[in-house]
């Protein structure tokens, strides 16, 4: 099965895998640097394939602006006064009035165009280099060469496992088969300092199974717990833990 496990780095940079499998391949990492190394690889390749994105007009939307304006004559030259002129003139003035409208209206939506590209483009960029820092900090705890686990089942076959790493004073949590919270509820971790629950994150709520940096400095903390939250968590535990783990001497 090990051998097997060898095989799955790519599919896990690209988040391919099911649950069981993820949970899986995530306690292999913590003891095959190897595998946690051509993961980062993989996932920087990923992150970079992603920054690359970029977004266009809806179709047709240059060539319909182009054809607006091309079907409005230009200003005829400005002769004499006289009523004629004069009516001509105005009608000129509110053609050549119209067609600067025109122009204007399309460089708007074209600068709109361009600003909100811009936007998007920013936005995925920084999602993407969100998404592989977080890789990158998690499969360094998971490679380093003091990390320490301690796995537990919990209530209704589920599975969490804690792997900490002394030299990098951080934690990782990697649950499997997680029962979905309560709608309106979250998962949270804590850090046990001596009886202190200290936050330390939360889960994803529409996930059973995943694996989360714990938020902060694991310091003198013994143990590690999660409860059910309200969503966007709390300073201090408000329900009975569905898990407590000791971390790993």
């Amino acid at each position: 099965m090990t051998a097997e496990l060898h095989t799955l780095t790519g599919a896990y940079a690209l988040h391919a895998l099911d649950p069981d499998e993820q949970a899986e391949f995530e306690r292999h990492l913590a003891a095959c640097p190897a595998c946690a190394q051509e993961v980062r690889e993989l996932s920087a390749t990923a992150a970079r394939l992603g920054s690359a994105l970029t977004l266009v007009p809806p179709d047709g939307f240059k060539e319909s602006v182009l054809r607006r304006i091309d079907s409005v004559r230009q200003e005829p030259p400005r002769t004499s006064a006289g009523p004629a002129a004069a009516g001509a003139s105005r009608r000129g003035r509110t053609v050549s009035n119209w067609a600067l409208a025109a122009c204007l209206a399309a460089v708007a939506a074209l600068g709109a165009t361009t600003v909100w590209q811009h936007l998007e483009a920013r936005d995925a960029r920084q999602d993407a280099r969100q998404a592989q820092q977080a890789t990158d900090q998690v499969a360094d705890v998971l490679a380093a060469p003091d990390a320490r686990t301690r796995s537990a089942r919990l209530a209704d076959g589920a599975s969490g496992t804690v792997v900490v790493s002394e030299e990098r004073d951080k934690a990782v949590f990697v649950a499997a088969s997680m029962a979905r919270p309560p709608s309106g509820k979250v998962y949270q971790l804590w850090f046990d300092d001596d009886g202190t629950m200290r936050p330390a994150g939360l889960m994803d709520p529409g996930r059973t199974a995943q694996t989360v940096l714990m938020d902060g400095a694991v310091g003198d903390a013994s143990g590690m717990g999660v409860t059910v939250e309200p969503a966007g968590g709390s300073r201090h535990p408000t329900s009975q833990p569905v898990a407590l783990l000791p971390l790993p001497a």
